[in-house]
């Protein structure tokens, strides 16, 4: 990714040179391939480049057409070509070669500030209109790029890096208190609009906000709609307009020589290997496709992943995941930008980054089947026959008790005899631990932030209104994929590398939530039907497979917890007296004490 930073200076007062120096300095690890920077009156704007099109070869930011209004942005913009036939529409003379950063300025040119409306992708950018004085930023409709800014009297900073904004003098370094009970309570923040500093937020995903002189406007440009159920007459076109779509992500995430995939031995990320194989042999040979695979001791990955790149002809390597356990890790200074429980297997994980960006700057991942064709055939059987459409439910039944060898009709006589009332949405089965609610909290923080009835809040399950797929849709609204995203992001991985998702695309989710889930989302059958052919028959026929990672939790039980030394700052959210010193042998207790370990790591190694 990217590094974009830049400062406004609502109020008018004069742009200073050397703070801006300070925070470019702070995300040029992210750009090996450049940086310059544009300084206004009021205003700067900075940019490091990362290529990872071939359209950035010949890129320059921060940008101007006309003089008055600059962008800096770090951005993949998907559908290139019916973007560029609406520009031409809206009067822009446009390129088909031209950099993404040019295609959304003209976009601004054109729409304003709805120029967010007509762009697909991952982006996170700022556009700075000197003439009205006004500053516009967005950010992907996933929230898959990230953007921070701190608002402070009469001035804007904002970066696609956290500790990029805490470089100016006007951001201050006290500590978001419920951010980092969010931590110790779930792993994470749960707020996806603020961070571990008071100071500093996050532009949401699908959001876009307007300074201008003393004013701010923060609103929402895009919600995941709820679509209708496709119906097509012949089962095959369901598989035809997947692969078309597929293809499609895959190719808008590919316009580079080589590409890196991280694989498993199921179905979803050796889909993508096999797209993009057969999207770059032409143009850029046998081993443009290479799959990094982690594998577990005594795990059967190896074997599946194997077997897949040796049908796929595309090389493979693999890193076995149980020697990145760092039983020394509280003695070495591994900073990240918040606090992160994954320190165990930090160093691993960041070499394991940069071995793969030495074959490609881009990497492509495989989540998003798991939720979007998840199996809620409760909540579709309810709508189909709420709707009354008894031909359609025999064919689906029908081409159930085909493809699965067994018909649904438990759950559908179910149904009928409660009269079709009795909709139970979301089918997601439940494996998780039962959580444990800390008792080391701080007495006043857990008080004054009401965390026990915030800890319970989260414990209850919330569905959306979505009529057919309720658990799929609210598990693509979860806070949870703003933290996978971050793990990825440089700033945490230490890595010029750049992850995409291609079943994220927002074409392809659409279409994956409104399939049928009868046949075509048990046991995600529509990506097993697509892929026939092209994947391993034993790949295909293989169930769903957990990860076997409980190694990790009896290795680090058997060795014990770091000795706790407490940081300065640490009392204030953990009674330290409370904390086990032996480590409890319950899972969620463990782990919830080892938080406790990460944040006093953290306290101790974050850059002040």
């Amino acid at each position: 990714m990217s590094g974009i930073a830049g400062f406004v200076n609502l109020d008018g007062a004069p742009a200073d040179p050397s703070i801006f120096a300070a925070m470019m300095e702070a995300i040029l690890f992210r750009g090996p391939d450049g940086n310059d920077s544009w300084i206004g009156e009021s205003a700067c704007l900075g940019h490091t480049l990362l290529k990872t099109t071939n359209e950035s070869e010949g890129e320059r930011q921060p940008l101007s057409i006309d003089g008055n209004t600059w962008i800096v942005a770090d951005a993949r913009i998907d559908a290139r070509e019916e973007l560029l036939d609406h520009l031409k529409a809206g009067g822009e003379d446009v390129r088909p070669g031209v950099a993404d950063v040019e295609l959304i300025l003209r976009a601004w040119r054109v729409w304003q500030e709805d120029c967010v409306d007509h762009l697909l992708g991952d982006f996170a950018f700022a556009i700075w209109d000197s003439s009205r004085g006004r500053l516009f930023c967005a950010r992907d409709q996933m929230g898959i790029k990230p953007l921070y800014y701190a608002a402070a009297p009469g001035c804007v900073v904002f970066s696609n890096t956290l500790n990029c904004v805490r470089r100016h003098p006007a951001v201050s370094g006290r500590l978001n208190d419920q951010a980092i009970a969010d931590f110790l309570l779930f792993d994470r923040n749960d707020d996806i609009t603020t961070t571990v500093f008071a100071d500093i937020r996050k532009i949401p995903p699908a959001h876009c906000a307007v300074w201008e002189r003393d004013t701010v406007r923060l609103r929402r440009y895009w919600t995941l709609p709820i679509d209708e159920p496709i119906f097509y007459r012949r089962p095959q076109d369901y598989v035809v307009r997947f692969r078309d779509l597929l293809q499609a992500a895959v190719s808008d995430r590919l316009r580079i020589d080589r590409v890196g995939v991280l694989m498993g031995g199921g179905l979803d990320s050796p889909s993508l290997a096999a797209t993009a194989r057969d999207l770059l042999r032409v143009r850029s040979g046998k081993d443009a496709v290479r799959a990094f695979t982690v594998v577990y001791d005594q795990d059967e990955e190896r074997d599946y992943a194997g077997m897949v790149a040796s049908h796929l002809e595309i090389p493979i390597e693999f890193d076995d995941n149980s020697a990145a356990i760092d039983l020394d890790w509280y003695e070495k200074s591994l900073p990240t930008p918040e606090p992160a429980s994954g320190l165990i297997s930090l160093a691993w994980s960041r070499a394991y980054h940069r071995r793969m960006a030495q074959h490609s700057r881009v990497v492509l991942f495989g989540e998003g089947p798991d939720n979007a064709l998840g199996y809620e055939w409760r909540s579709y059987l309810s709508y189909i026959l709420k709707q009354r459409r008894y031909v359609r439910l025999m064919q689906d039944v029908i081409l159930h008790s085909v493809t699965h060898k067994k018909i649904p009709l438990k759950g559908l006589w179910g149904l009928l005899r409660r009269g079709l009332l009795g909709r139970k949405p979301g089918e997601h089965s439940t494996n998780e631990r039962e959580p444990v609610f800390p008792q080391w909290l701080n007495q006043d923080l857990e008080n004054r932030l009401q965390l026990r009835f915030r800890w319970q809040e989260k414990q209850q399950q919330r569905i959306s209104a979505h009529p057919v797929r309720p658990g799929a849709y609210q598990s693509f609204g979860s806070p949870l994929w703003q933290h996978v995203f971050a793990n990825f992001d440089p700033e945490r991985s230490a890595a010029c590398l750049e992850v995409r998702h291609p079943f994220l695309d927002l074409r392809l989710l659409r279409y994956m939530l409104a399939v049928p889930v009868v046949p075509w989302c048990r046991s995600k059958y529509l990506l097993r039907r697509s892929m026939r052919g092209v994947l391993p028959e034993a790949v295909l026929r293989r169930p769903k497979t957990p990860v076997l990672n409980d190694f990790w939790e009896q290795e680090v039980i058997a060795n014990g917890l770091p000795r706790l030394s407490p940081a300065e700052g640490l009392t204030a959210y953990v009674d330290v007296s409370l904390v086990a010193a032996i480590p409890d042998r319950n899972p969620e207790s463990f782990w919830a004490d080892f938080r406790v370990r990460c944040l006093d790591y953290w306290l101790k190694n974050h850059k002040s």
